[in-house]
C-alpha cells in the first residue's frame, strides 16, 4: 500500500518474510519517506501481471509498466511504487529523500524518521554515522599486521555489529513473538533476527565480551520474547520464529552470557523457558518436536522428524541438543537443580550412540538401534543431501562433541589416532569453511598436548586461503556475521571453543598488540616476534607462565594481560 500524505511525503506498508523455503516468518514493514523539494505531481506505478524483476519499474514510460494517475491519494498491491515529479529544478539543488521503517505501524515510522533523522541533512546523518560505529569499532585496536589485515579484521567487525538488530522504536514499541499485538520494551532495546544456529557459536561470545550492554539487550528481548510465546527462538525474524535449521541454541547463549556475569535479566524466566523446551513432550514442543525418543534412548531415529525440505536430519538434530543440555546442565546447578543438571549430564553423552568405531565417524541410528545404510562419510558435502545430516557430511558433523572433546579422544582410540583423523578433514578437504557444523575444528588440535602447533597452522591457512579484501572476501554467506567472527576472534588469538562454555583455545595472533575495551577494563593481546608458531612455554597471562592452551574468560578478564613469544 503507498499513500500520498503531501507534496513531499507519502506513507505506507509492505508485507515481507518466506524466510529460508518456509512461509512461517510474514510479517508487515511501515515506512514514510520525506523529500526535501515539493512535488509537482505524485503518480503510482504498477507491474504488468507478465512482468517480472524491478528492472521494469526503470524503463519509462513506455508501456512496460502502467503509471496510475487516477487513483489519486492511494495505490493497493504488489509490484507497486510512487513516481515525484519535480518540474523544473535549479542546477546544483540537492533533493533530499529521507526514510523512516517501522514494524508496528506508519505512526511510529514517521516518530522514528522525526527523531531519528528530523531537520539533519545528509552530511550530519552521515558523520553522526560515522562517530558512532568509530566508537563501537574502536572499542578493538590493534597494531602491527598488514594493511590487508586490518581491513579484514574491521570489516569483519563491521559485519559482526549488524544483526541482530534492534526492532524495537523510538517510544519503545515492537511486534511481539508470534502475536499481532505490540509490545513495549522498557529498560532496554528489542532486538530481532536470531539467527542463532550460527551466532550462538561465537557471536554472542563477542558481544558479551566487547559489548555487553548490546548483548544485555539481547538476552532481554530473547527471555521476553520467550514470555510472549512460551518459548526461546531459535531463528527468529521479527517476531516470527522461522523453525529454521535445529538445536536449542539460545540455551547456550544465556548460559554462556550468564556464567560470564551478564545477568540484567529475568534469570527465573529464562531457565523455565530453557527447561521448558528440554523436558516437554515432543507433541507439544516447538522447539524441540523429536525430543521423545532423544530422552528415553539418547538418540534420534531416521525417518521421525525431516526439517526444511532437506530430508531427515537426526544426527544433526541430537548433536545440537548435547550442546544444549550440557550448557543447560550448568545452568540447572547454579540455580540449585541438581537432580536435573545430573538427567542433563547424561543426555549430553548421548552422541556415543551416533558413533561407529567401526568407521571411526558420526553415523545415523535407525529404529532398531542399527546404523542405516551405506556409509559414506563425504555424503552431505557443499549442502548437498543425506540422510541423518543437514547441510554437511558425517566429516562435517564428526568433531561435533565440544563439550566432550575428551570422550571423544577416547572413543577414537586416543590422542594419535584423534588427530590423524582430524588432520584428515583439512589435508582431504573435508572441511567446510562456509559453514558452521565444523567452524571449531582447528582449535581441537589444541585439546591434545604436543599438538597445539597445529591448530596455529590451519588457522592461519584458513585465514590466508578465505579472507581477503576483494568484494568476495568471505568463504561464504556470512550468516549474520559468524563467519566474520570467526576471523575476528582467530586473528586476536583467541576462540570461544565450545558454546555455553566460557573458555577460549589461544592461537597466533595475527597482530603485534590488541586493545579490547570491557567493562572490566582494558585487555591487552601481545605478540613477540613474527613467527607463526607459539613457542614451547611461550604463553603469559597476567605477567604468569602458562603451559596450556586454553584459558577461562574469567582469567582473562582479571589477568588483562596475555602475552605470545613466536617463533
Amino acid at each position: 500500500m503507498l499513500r500520498r500524505v503531501s507534496n513531499t511525503e507519502i506513507e505506507g506498508m509492505r508485507l515481507l518474510g518466506t524466510f529460508c523455503y518456509t512461509n512461517q516468518a510474514v510479517f508487515p514493514i511501515y515506512f514514510v519517506v520525506r523529500l526535501s523539494q515539493p512535488a509537482e505531481r505524485i503518480r503510482y506505478w504498477k507491474l504488468q501481471p507478465e512482468m517480472t524483476g524491478i528492472e521494469a519499474a526503470w524503463s519509462g514510460d513506455s508501456g512496460e509498466y502502467k503509471v496510475y494517475e487516477r487513483y489519486g491519494r492511494e495505490i493497493m498491491g504488489d509490484d507497486i511504487g510512487a513516481i515525484f515529479s519535480l518540474g523544473t529544478v535549479a542546477a546544483g539543488t540537492e533533493v533530499e529523500v529521507k526514510v523512516g521503517i517501522s514494524y508496528t505501524s506508519i505512526e511510529n515510522a514517521r516518530k522514528n524518521l522525526d527523531a531519528e533523522v528530523g531537520a539533519r541533512d545528509f552530511d550530519k546523518v552521515r558523520s553522526e554515522a560515522q562517530a558512532r560505529w568509530n566508537e563501537m569499532l574502536g572499542r578493538i585496536r590493534v597494531e602491527g599486521g598488514t594493511q590487508a589485515d586490518k581491513t579484514i579484521f574491521y570489516t569483519a567487525l563491521y559485519h559482526a555489529l549488524l544483526h541482530p538488530n534492534v526492532v524495537s522504536d523510538v517510544n519503545g514499541e515492537y511486534p511481539t513473538m508470534e502475536s499481532s499485538t505490540t509490545g513495549v520494551a522498557v529498560g532496554y532495546e528489542r532486538y530481532t533476527v536470531f539467527s542463532l544456529w550460527d551466532t550462538y557459536r561465537n557471536v554472542h561470545q563477542l558481544l558479551t565480551l566487547v559489548y555487553p550492554e548490546v548483548q544485555s539487550d539481547m538476552l532481554n528481548s530473547m527471555v521476553e520474547m520467550s514470555k510472549e510465546w512460551g518459548w526461546l527462538p531459535r531463528w527468529e525474524l521479527y517476531g516470527r520464529e522461522t523453525f529454521t535449521m535445529e538445536g536449542d541454541p539460545a540455551i547456550p547463549v544465556i548460559v554462556d552470557s550468564y556464567l560470564k556475569g551478564l545477568r540484567d535479566f529475568d534469570v527465573e524466566a529464562a531457565y523455565e523457558a530453557m527447561k521448558r523446551s528440554a523436558t516437554t513432550e515432543g507433541r507439544h514442543n516447538v522447539i524441540r518436536p523429536d525430543i521423545d525418543p532423544y530422552i528415553e534412548r539418547g538418540y534420534i531415529p531416521v525417518g521421525l522428524f525431516a526439517q526444511d525440505m532437506s530430508g531427515d536430519n537426526s544426527v544433526s538434530h541430537a548433536l545440537e541438543y548435547y550442546v544444549a543440555d550440557n550448557a543447560l546442565q550448568t545452568f540447572a546447578r547454579e540455580m540449585g537443580d541438581e537432580e536435573f543438571a545430573e538427567e542433563l549430564r547424561h543426555r549430553a553423552g548421548g552422541w556415543r550412540n551416533y558413533y561407529s568405531k567401526a568407521d571411526g565417524a558420526m553415523r545415523p541410528i535407525g529404529e532398531d538401534g542399527a546404523y542405516v545404510g551405506e556409509f559414506d562419510p563425504t555424503a552431505g558435502a557443499n549442502f548437498s543431501n543425506t540422510i541423518g545430516f543437514h547441510e554437511g557430511s558425517s566429516w562435517n558433523y564428526t568433531f561435533f562433541v565440544p563439550h566432550d572433546i575428551e570422550g571423544l579422544i577416547e572413543a577414537m582410540g586416543g590422542a594419535k589416532r584423534f588427530v590423524a583423523k582430524l588432520r584428515k578433514v583439512f589435508d582431504e578437504g573435508h572441511y567446510d569453511p562456509t559453514n558452521e557444523p565444523d567452524i571449531a575444528y582447528p582449535y581441537l588440535f589444541s585439546r591434545v598436548k604436543g599438538y597445539e602447533h597445529l591448530t596455529q597452522r590451519y588457522v592461519k591457512q584458513l585465514l590466508d586461503e578465505n579472507y581477503t579484501t576483494s568484494p568476495d572476501g568471505l568463504p561464504g554467506n556470512d550468516d549474520t556475521g559468524t563467519m566474520s567472527t570467526w576471523a575476528i576472534f582467530s586473528m586476536m588469538g583467541i576462540y570461544p571453543d565450545c558454546p555455553g562454555e566460557p573458555y577460549y583455545t589461544v592461537t597466533t595472533p595475527r597482530f603485534e598488540r590488541v586493545e579490547i575495551d570491557t567493562d572490566a577494563g582494558v585487555i591487552v593481546i601481545h605478540k613477540e616476534g613474527e613467527g607463526d608458531y607459539i613457542a614451547p612455554s611461550g604463553i603469559e597471562l597476567g605477567g604468569k607462565r602458562i603451559k596450556r592452551h586454553r584459558i577461562s574468560h574469567n582469567e582473562l578478564i582479571k589477568a588483562k594481560e596475555l602475552k605470545f613469544k613466536t617463533y
